[in-house]
């Protein structure tokens, strides 16, 4: 049995994260009475696009991060990139929010970095290369 402890807690984290994204939106569909779609509420609207952006993003790092590693190539930088890319989703909640201004450019840049990261590491493993 092959265990990836880095994808297995990236993925723990992702779920909660997801949750807690979910949570927030619960939070203002409750108070401002939102059964069905956003009510054209500026805040729902907000909170549901940091849950959607982070369901478009997330996905597929994950695989990737599972693919790394599982080829023996994550080694020391792995778990620490995968949790950058974690606290920048939940910057990018804050910064959807406007609670956190930069947290949005902030979320955007790491995950786009970690994407590119584990897309060069894919390539040049599978070229052996790397």
């Amino acid at each position: 049995m092959t265990l990836l402890p880095t994808t297995l807690c990236l993925a723990a984290a992702a779920v909660l994260v997801n949750f807690w994204l979910g949570m927030r939106c619960g939070q203002v569909r409750h108070s401002e009475k939102i059964s069905i779609g956003d009510g054209g509420n500026d805040k729902l609207i907000r909170r549901m696009r940091a849950q959607a952006n982070f369901g478009e993003q997330t996905p597929l790092t994950v695989m990737l991060v599972g693919l790394v590693e599982m080829a023996g190539k994550g080694g020391q930088w792995l778990a620490p990139a995968a949790a950058v890319f974690i606290i920048g989703r939940i910057c990018h909640a804050f910064g959807m929010d406007d609670s956190f201004k930069p947290g949005r450019g902030i979320g955007m840049l790491t995950a786009m970095l970690f994407q590119l990261v584990l897309i060069v590491v894919g390539v040049l493993t599978v070229l052996g290369k790397l």
